[in-house]
């Protein structure tokens, strides 16, 4: 810990989350001297709250429904309940194995790491425990937490968040989620595989609205065959307490009853009493607000993660990060392209895409300029093997570049690595389809979309 007053850093990080230890990490590579400050645990949301440990609760789904159709493959196997017990030692056996390599990664990086909450105490400094921390830059990478609706209280015991959801000592027999977006629906999958009943509550007219309303409406399929039930396009009233849970009312007068809540509507920045509008930092609802190089109108800081109005994913924190990193030490950088950043969507089946969606396509080339192909994964091998069904969906420019790929089908967030390279490299449908794809591979139905796409389909036909 610096406790010389006149130590100067380079780079001043408030948050230790992805995007604030990927800036330290890529900083101190590069010959900076760094301070990074965090006041819980070092790997932030992604690594304790959301992206790893949601992840081990969906493929402790996939083992359950694994050993229930066990028999459809000719295995014999009993499927006898989920010990939540097991389930969140094995969840959190995974969290600090990643844990500690971390913690490790910065130490060998000769990172000055500092425990305690920090708070902006002017345009090169950071006040943390009774300690002024000073920077010739500081960056903010603050992050976010689970947002609610206005009138509707997280209480941790019936309505919760995905906070609290991580650590439920229970399987819940039923379960409300408010939110059919990606945390929601990752929820109400991995909480149907464990034995929930689950209704997912959406306000807009279809589940993970963001993407290509095709995904939205296989996704929507799916889980109607599975016996997840949603209500969309209908907004949130009220929420109240039953005798024995919740009751949830809809503007429409519609109500639903289950033991529990999950309010799932996203995540909101956390930048409120942390000095940043007192040292003048430009602000939107919350948001830090941030050029294409991740600087404030402030020239010593910049911004990166949740706490900017840029995409909500884990690997895109990493990448402002590095990119403010590299900045700074005086690297040439490119402003990271946002539709080209990949998207995945882990509930069973799994959605996924990379570019942009069919209609807005549409709007930014012309109805007459835009050309879609679908290839259902019925006509790949490796995907009959594994009983899943979906399709991939090509977005082109008609007689140009395919500009959106999108997926829905079990493991198509493998995929997603080869349709961002489709998509970053702006790639003529004729130049994917000559290239050689593995059989019988998932990814091969890529290359069966693309050599369609080219007018020379193998495995498909209209």
């Amino acid at each position: 810990m610096a406790n010389d007053a006149s130590t100067v850093f380079d780079l001043v990080i408030l948050g230790g989350g992805s995007g604030g230890y990927a800036a330290a990490l890529r900083g101190a590579q590069l010959g900076l001297d760094v301070a990074l400050i965090e006041k819980n645990k070092l790997g932030g949301t992604c690594l304790h709250n959301g992206c790893i440990p949601t992840k081990a609760l969906l493929h402790a789904g996939e083992i359950a429904d694994q050993a229930r159709e066990a028999e459809q493959f000719g295995v014999k196997a009993a499927f006898e309940g989920i010990d939540i017990k097991g389930v969140h030692k094995y969840k959190d056996d995974v969290i600090a194995g990643l844990y500690k390599g971390l913690q490790g990664l910065v130490a060998s990086r000769k990172v000055t790491y500092i425990e305690g909450e920090g708070r902006l105490s002017s345009p090169t400094s950071v006040d943390v425990g009774g300690q002024r921390v000073e920077g010739r830059h500081v960056l903010l990478a603050t992050g976010s937490v689970p947002k609610s609706l206005p009138g509707l209280e997280i209480d941790g015991n019936r309505i919760i968040s995905s906070d609290h959801a991580l650590t439920l000592d229970r399987v819940p027999e039923s379960a409300i989620i408010l939110g059919g977006g990606v945390i929601g629906v990752e929820f109400a999958s991995a909480w149907k595989s464990f034995g929930t009943e689950v209704t997912v509550i959406e306000g807009l007219k279809h589940l993970v609205p963001v993407e290509d309303e095709n995904s939205s409406k296989l996704l929507e399929r799916a889980f109607r065959k599975r016996g997840i039930k949603f209500n969309l396009g209908t907004f949130f009233q009220s929420a109240e307490y039953t005798d024995s849970g919740v009751k949830v009312t809809l503007a429409d007068g519609k109500t639903f009853e289950a033991e529990v809540l999950l309010v799932a509507i996203g995540r909101g920045p956390v930048s409120q009493g942390l000095g940043y509008e007192e040292q003048g930092v430009a602000m939107d609802r919350g948001y830090v607000l941030v050029d294409e190089y991740m600087r404030t109108n402030v020239p010593t800081i910049s911004a990166v993660g949740d706490l900017v109005p840029t995409l909500q994913l884990a690997h895109v924190g990493f990448a402002e990060g590095i990119l403010v990193a590299e900045r700074l030490a005086g690297l040439k950088t490119v402003p990271i392209d946002y539709d080209g950043v990949p998207r995945v969507t882990y509930c069973h089946p799994e959605v996924a895409s990379v570019g942009i969606t069919e209609a807005k396509a549409k709007e930014v080339y012309g109805a007459d300029k835009v050309v879609a192909l679908k290839y259902n994964l019925a006509g790949n091998g490796k995907s009959k093997i594994l009983k899943t069904a979906g399709e991939i969906k090509l977005v082109q420019v008609k007689d140009g570049a395919v500009v959106g790929v999108h997926m829905v089908g079990d493991r198509m967030g493998e995929q997603v690595g080869e349709a961002q390279l489709i998509y970053n490299w702006e790639a003529l449908p004729a130049e994917v389809a000559q290239l050689i794809h593995a059989h019988p591979t998932q990814n091969e139905a890529l290359g069966e979309a693309h050599l369609a796409l080219a007018g020379k389909p193998l495995h498909s036909h209209d």
